[in-house]
């Protein structure tokens, strides 16, 4: 609230599952711990993603530019959810 007044604006993004080379980490161990195949942990997750697929790093960053840039000039104090449907609210 007080940057505000200064015009400075401040919001978040909160992305969801993301093909990343990190996810594919996180799939092997998750796979690994549980001893089921390769891919199933990341599949679990799509599953429950209303369009049915990851995002890919492009479909964040498009979000962060527009945050960064001077469109968003009007917006602050939000978090904005960019996870393809996981948080349906």
């Amino acid at each position: 609230m007080e940057l505000a007044k200064r015009n400075i604006t401040v919001n978040s993004y909160a992305p969801g599952v993301v093909g990343t080379a990190m996810r594919g980490l996180i799939d092997g161990r998750l796979t690994a711990r549980e001893g089921t195949p390769r891919g199933s942990a990341l599949q679990a997750q799509v599953d429950n993603i209303l369009a049915g697929r990851v995002s890919v790093p492009e479909n964040v960053a498009k979000l962060v530019s527009y945050l960064a840039g001077p469109d968003s000039d009007h917006m602050t104090g939000q978090a904005v959810l960019i996870d393809c449907g996981i948080n349906f609210s």
